[in-house]
């Protein structure tokens, strides 16, 4: 083997953010402790790791405070509670939120100017079909200061005429990036390959990125994710063990590990699993189960994995098997 194989994964323009609290958040409320977030916060900044999404920036009035951590919000005043007055100049790290599209967000009042914010980027998630509120979200938040980005989610079960009407209005947009968003855990390499080469040519010559979100129901996230980088994606996400909704994400540990960028380090990341996301396995349950391995294989949504995960057989795969076949 040598260094110039197609296979060395060394490119300085890739980037990684890590979405554990954001996604994880979808796990437990986003009622995570400040402690728990700062922990978080500080292995990123050990690891090297480039974004860090520290939550969402949804509506009180779908998400009220009594039911929702302070992470489904994230207000001002609870980010510098817990990283100060954060400086990506000093920390190498930049600090994102996500704002959904069709009607979770407040996102004309909460997102406020890059000036009086931590935050450095806003990432715009949308299905296909509310593209035209995720253009104008796009559009305020640049307004605002922000660097941006569009996740087209559940993109599995969109049609490709529609995935080209999307990145026909996406390549005009003022964003940093467009990322592929396998909800489901759905997609095999083929897919990816597809997808991927897609949004490239949709965007080529605008000086947008294409990135790649990976969902782990038939535990392919992470050779998913590979083959986006493999394929010239600069932005690729991940959680601290896989945490995320259902199944999970691509993990970080595997990524860091398998990542030839020297300016990664390895050891933060698992000492930070060890002592501030191991514990939760013990709170809530996420990763792949054969549950979310048969909504992933059928193309839905996990939310029905997830309610039999949290019943009291969560371990009767024949019985969710047979529901799950009931409604084909």
């Amino acid at each position: 083997m040598t260094d110039t194989a197609p296979w060395i994964t060394y490119r300085p323009e890739l980037t990684v953010l890590d979405c554990t609290i954001r996604d994880g958040g979808l796990m437990n409320d986003s009622r995570f402790t400040d402690d728990q977030v700062k922990r978080v916060y500080d292995a990123c900044i050990e690891a090297g790791l480039d974004f860090m999404e520290i939550g969402y920036k949804n509506s009180l009035e779908q998400f009220p405070k009594a039911q929702y951590g302070p992470w489904r919000h994230t207000y001002e005043e609870d980010i510098r509670r817990v990283v100060g007055d954060h400086s990506p100049e000093q920390t190498g790290l930049k600090l994102a939120a996500m704002a959904d599209a069709g009607g979770k967000s407040d996102w004309q009042k909460q997102i406020i100017p890059k000036n009086d914010s931590v935050l450095d980027y806003i990432r715009v998630a949308t299905y296909a079909h509310q593209i035209s509120e995720a253009a104008d979200m796009v559009r305020h938040a640049h307004e605002m200061g922000y660097m941006t980005c569009l996740n087209i989610m559940a993109i599995s079960i969109v049609q490709d005429a529609e995935i080209d009407q999307v990145l026909d209005i996406a390549k005009d947009l003022p964003l940093d990036a467009v990322v592929v968003v396998d909800s489901f855990g759905n997609l095999y390499r083929e897919q990816i390959d597809t997808l991927v080469r897609k949004y490239a040519k949709a965007v080529e010559g605008k000086g947008i990125e294409v990135g790649i979100h990976a969902h782990n129901n038939q535990q392919l996230a992470f050779a998913n994710t590979i083959e986006a980088i493999i394929l010239g994606s600069n932005r690729v996400d991940a959680t601290l063990l896989g945490l995320g909704r259902g199944a999970g994400n691509c993990p970080m540990e595997l990524l860091i590990g398998f990542l030839r960028n020297p300016k990664f380090e390895l050891k933060p990341i698992l000492s930070v699993i060890e002592d501030t996301i191991l514990p939760l396995k013990e709170q809530f349950d996420w990763g792949p189960s054969i549950p979310y391995q048969l909504t992933g294989q059928m193309n839905r949504h996990p939310r029905g994995a997830m309610a039999w995960r949290a019943s009291e057989t969560p371990d009767d795969y024949t019985g969710f098997y047979d529901q799950v076949m009931a409604d084909v």
